[in-house]
């Protein structure tokens, strides 16, 4: 499957290579473009395990692999790090009306739209759980065993892709994520634009309302800074918790003083994210 994959650029880092990709989404119907740091070992045949990282609004597949400072660390692992775009891309493909950066290019909220325009494109749960992952394991010397992380609407998709999905992951964690976005704004937002006006219907993609039902016991490793101008409004770390206790849900919230919601914050502790996940996929 290499074949369906158009080579962007290439980059050496830390003796693994940097590279992006374009590719022909069946699921989302335009082109995508992904990120995928190989490690060194992945030049010696091994069948790596793979870290997707979702992003937060506004980003490309691009932020994190520039800023984060994960690259060192997992070289150092042997973990393969991909990550998604944001959105569907391209000529057809709707966007807010208004150009606001929180619906739209840019925000696909990793929920499957089923209000058109953007039920048309707008499949990125779909994406990122089934179609990326299936591309990656046929043309990497990758094996299935994956994790799952990511950063504000990221890191909401994060933790909702490894609670749908039992089994399919490893472990998760997130930074700042939108942990209850039935009860903010921005979920408001998205959910009404791309699911519709039901809105016993969002409890589908919201983590608090996953957890009380999530067969698998993952462990949560969430981490929220509290200098975050987003923390009280829109990302709710509390909710994340009470529903974490109820449930009796494994959750490690970590608030850390003084901290915003800028990549600063993300590479300050990116490193205890990644060694996380390399103890559950067998790296350490």
């Amino acid at each position: 499957m290499q074949s369906d994959l158009e080579l962007v650029s290439a980059t050496k880092s830390f003796g693994g290579w940097h590279k992006r990709f374009r590719h022909r989404s069946e699921v989302l119907g335009c082109d995508m473009i992904f990120a995928v740091y190989l490690p060194p070992q992945a030049e010696q045949g091994d069948s790596l395990p793979v870290l997707y990282w979702l992003s937060g609004l506004t980003c490309t597949d691009e932020n994190f692999m520039q800023k984060a400072g994960a690259l060192k660390l997992a070289a150092e692992l042997g973990l393969v790090i991909v990550a998604p775009d944001t959105s569907p891309r391209g000529e057809g493909v709707a966007d807010d009306p208004d150009g606001a950066y929180d619906f739209g290019l840019g925000a696909g909220f990793y929920v499957n739209a089923t209000q058109q325009p953007w039920a048309r494109h707008y499949q990125m749960y779909d994406y990122v759980v089934h179609e990326l992952p299936a591309l990656v394991e046929a043309s990497f010397p990758v094996s299935t065993r994956r994790s799952i992380s990511g950063h504000s609407m990221g890191g909401h998709g994060a933790l909702v892709c490894a609670l749908k999905n039992p089994g399919r992951y490893r472990s998760v964690s997130a930074f700042a994520p939108i942990s209850n976005p039935i009860n903010c704004p921005w979920g408001h937002k998205a959910f009404g634009g791309y699911l519709g006006n039901e809105r016993e219907l969002w409890k589908e993609w919201d983590a608090c309302e996953l957890i009380a039902s999530a067969t698998e016991k993952l462990p949560l490793l969430v981490d929220q800074g509290e200098a975050d101008n987003f923390l009280t409004e829109q990302l709710m770390p509390e909710a994340l918790k009470l529903a974490a206790a109820q449930a009796a849900h494994p959750l490690a919230l970590r608030r850390q003083p003084g901290y915003d919601h800028s990549y600063y914050f993300i590479a300050s502790f990116i490193d205890d994210h990644l060694r996380h996940h390399a103890k559950a996929l067998g790296r350490l």
